[in-house]
């Protein structure tokens, strides 16, 4: 996905990956009775994310063909590790039953929707399968389906991180065709979306961006009224719990002075780490009206200091895994912080001649070889792993 912003250029992350097989799961013992996540609270609280067979098997079927020890053992540990499932095509829909069939009664179970029509209005490397105009289609074949699974599992509770980047390009990118042609369907999708999901098992987050894309001056304003208008549209519905940021980024929670703060705009961004950005777009949040409070995804936020630029999103050379996901959090503002990009699989192809090939993925500060977004990339995923902070065993 590829974003700009009034005084400065920035872009994220991930692109639609095929159906994929299982890692098997034990039998699990479910909640008794029906979960109610409730309104203002930390749906976090005494749960764990839920590491999901999909990404579960994705690793171990690379470690399969690992000699080094080391690796592998430390493989095995990432693959313990919650993160979010993406739902980026009508294809994977059928993962949402199954994963509510493993998480749980300790867990919550993460789920990206990300299959908006006109997908990633500003982007090459990971548009969707739905074409602008197709608005209905998103309605019946993706959200409504979605919704039914986890109508049919009421006793687990959900987290839905809701269409990553679309609300921010249109704050952003309203001058390229290719988004203000598909600003109708984005606004009228992700309110469908809240509209329709609003479940009392579910806490949904509307995606916000991150501190180097509505953390300027300019943009901060904007984009909590775009995010409050969306939500309002919706019906104000009480399963949202605020927003996600830094979804499949590279920004540091807490950073001083900051990655990008001697550069010649850094007096237009005072949102140098996530930490002040949230605490600065969250209380406009509540201005509006909306509920104010965030998850961080620091799934491989790692190492600072290794992009050129705040628009340099791609395959960062290295990068390491973050944090693990945790309700310890120095900030009251903030439920969690949690892995939402799958660490390993590609954000796009550095091969130039591809079709879907973004030039952000050819940059100096880009890994290379890398393959099409979301493919796996076992060098970029041990990369990773050495550079993890905390580290793995």
């Amino acid at each position: 996905m590829k974003y700009s912003f009034s005084l400065a250029a920035f872009a994220t992350f991930v692109a639609a990956t095929p159906t994929p097989s299982l890692e098997k799961k034990d039998a699990v013992a479910a909640c008794s009775s029906a979960v109610t996540l409730a309104a203002g609270s930390n749906p976090f609280t005494g749960r764990t994310l839920h590491a999901n067979s999909v990404y579960a098997k994705e690793i171990n079927d690379a470690m399969a063909n690992v000699t080094d020890a080391s690796i592998q053992a430390a493989g095995a540990a990432v693959a313990k590790v919650g993160t979010f499932l993406w739902i980026d095509t009508i294809a994977r829909i059928p993962l949402v039953a199954t994963m509510m069939a493993e998480t749980p009664c300790t867990d919550i179970m993460g789920i990206v929707i990300y299959d908006l029509p006109g997908r990633d209005c500003a982007a090459k490397a990971s548009n969707g399968e739905l074409a602008t105009g197709s608005l209905d289609k998103y309605k019946s074949d993706y959200i409504d389906p979605i919704a039914a699974a986890i109508k049919a599992a009421p006793n687990v509770a959900v987290a839905l991180i809701i269409e990553p980047d679309s609300l921010p390009n249109l704050v952003t990118n309203a001058n390229l065709t290719t988004c203000s042609s598909a600003s109708s369907d984005y606004q009228s999708g992700v309110a469908y979306a809240l509209e329709t999901l609003n479940l009392p098992n579910v806490a949904m987050y509307i995606d916000a961006g991150h501190g180097g894309w509505l953390g300027w001056d300019a943009n901060l304003q904007p984009g909590a009224d775009m995010l409050t208008k969306v939500y309002k549209a919706a019906g104000s519905p009480k399963q949202v719990f605020g927003i996600s940021t830094n979804v499949a980024g590279w920004n540091a929670w807490s950073a001083n002075p900051g990655e990008f703060s001697t550069t010649s705009d850094a007096q237009y961004n005072k949102c140098q780490d996530e930490k002040r950005y949230v605490n600065a777009i969250c209380p406009l949040l509540e201005t509006g009206g909306m509920p104010n409070h965030a998850i961080i995804d620091t799934g491989r936020n790692a190492v600072q200091g290794l992009r050129n630029a705040w628009g340099d999103w791609c395959n960062v050379n290295g990068a390491g895994f973050g944090v693990r996901p945790t309700t310890t959090i120095d900030d009251p503002l903030v439920d969690a912080f949690v892995w939402v990009k799958p660490g390993g699989e590609s954000d796009g192809t550095s091969d130039a001649s591809a079709s879907r090939y973004d030039s952000f993925c050819g940059k100096p500060d880009a890994f290379s070889p890398a393959p099409q977004a979301g493919q796996w990339n076992e060098a970029y995923f041990e990369m990773l792993l050495k550079n993890a902070k905390p580290a793995f065993p």
